[in-house]
Parts: structure tokens; sequence; C-alpha cells
């Protein structure tokens, strides 16, 4: 399409025009120069449905509350301070995921062989889930192998990732939202309902904590956003 429109050209994505740019030059100059400009993210039912109407910080819309969220992440999570601070449970986690892939090994391993079968996909998956929960809630989900409920949350969590990127027909066609072709929406609403309430689990435990004061209180990034942020930002509450 480069060859035949040019470097950059527009398109129509339904009711919405999309840009298309195919030089590097351009590029650059887009995403540094102009950087502001293309900052912002496009409304789209999964941003609604599943990012707390676009509160997420990789959701929301260019602007002064994305500004503020952007800079408490940055300070509070991903500071040199932060880093250092929490280098323990990257530690602690990698250290757990091996000897759980040990434990794997010794269980399966026959006396014909010594090999075992592993898919290293899902263990790499489990390892860097599980450094992000215990950074940003305090929280750790048990290796894949220790259940079917553990295996059935980490499904969930699969497909809240994979419908967090799905452009459906609605986005390119807002008058046909209520018809749900392809019954996405309807799946976004069922995936972010069964992960809110477990949010809203972690969220409670955390604001008890810090009501008794626990010295901990703050060491993950929800009690340090709870502790920070004790009024309501922009439009949306300080519980979102």
């Amino acid at each position: 399409m480069a060859d035949k429109y040019g470097r950059i050209f527009s398109i129509k994505l339904g009711v919405h025009r999309a840009l298309v740019v195919n030089n590097w030059e351009i590029a650059k100059e887009c995403l540094s120069i102009n950087d502001k400009v293309f900052a912002t993210r496009p409304n789209l039912a999964c941003t609604e449905l599943m990012g707390y109407n676009r509160a997420m910080i990789g959701f929301a819309p260019y602007g002064p509350y994305w500004r503020q969220m952007r800079k408490i992440c940055i300070i509070e999570l991903l500071s040199n301070h932060r880093l250092n601070l929490l280098k323990h449970v990257r530690e602690s986690e990698v250290k757990t995921s091996l000897q759980q892939l040990y434990q794997l090994w010794n269980k399966k391993k026959s006396s014909n062989s010594d090999k075992v079968l592993v898919e290293m996909k899902r263990w790499f998956r489990d390892v860097t889930l599980n450094v992000i929960l215990m950074i940003v809630v305090g929280k750790r989900i048990p290796n894949s192998y220790e259940g079917v409920e553990t295996v059935e949350w980490k499904k969930l969590v699969d497909e809240y990732f994979e419908l967090s990127g799905k452009i459906v027909v609605a986005d390119a066609l807002p008058f046909l939202r209520w018809l749900d072709i392809g019954g996405e929406e309807k799946r976004m609403k069922k995936v972010s309902k069964e992960l809110d309430q477990l949010v809203e689990e972690w969220l409670i435990e955390h604001k008890e904590k810090i009501a008794e004061n626990e010295a901990n209180s703050e060491e993950d990034f929800m009690g340090v956003m709870l502790s920070k942020l004790r009024d309501d930002v922009e439009e949306h509450d300080a519980n979102t």
C-alpha cells in the first residue's frame, strides 16, 4: 500500500478516519516531536467496559488525569527507589517458580527417563504475572499446576488481555452497538465483572490495613495509591 499511496495516508474505519504511516522518519516525528498530539487513546468498547470507563492509565485519554496517573506511576512504581525496594519480590518469585518447576520434574519423571515435558510459555507467564501482582497488590497466584481453580483464574486473565486489545464492529460503526455482533461485548462484561469482584476484595483488604495503620500498608502500589488518592480524581472516584 505504501508503494501505491505513499509514506503517509488515511483510511476510513467505519465512521472514523485512521492515519497510516509507512516511513520511520515520519513515525519518529509523530511519536517524539508531536507525541502529545498522538498520545490520546480512542474510545473503544473494551476501554469502556474493561477499563473502568477509561480510568486505567493504559486506556485513559491524554489530559490532566492521565498526566497525574503517569506521574504517580513513575515515582511510586517505576523509580529506581521503588525498583530497589521491591527487588526482593522479583528474586523471590523467580526462586519460588524454579522450586515449583523442580517439584514438577521430580513428580513426573519416570524410571525410564529423567526428561519431563514442560510448557515454558505458561511458566514464564506465571512468573511475570506473579511479579506484577506482588508489586501492584501484594498478592500472588499459585502455580498453574496447583489446582483447577488456579488454572481457571489464569484463563480468565488471559481472556481479559485478549479482549482488551480487540476492536469490535461497534467501534467502527457505533450505531450498531446495540446488536453486539459476535457477542464480544457480552464477553467483555462477563470477564470484567468476574475480575472486578476479585479486585474489590483486594481493595477492601488494603483499606483495612491502612485503617489499622499496618507498617506494610504502603508496600505495594495499591496501598500507595489509596494513601495518596483519598479524594476523587477528575471524573473518577478514589476507589476506581
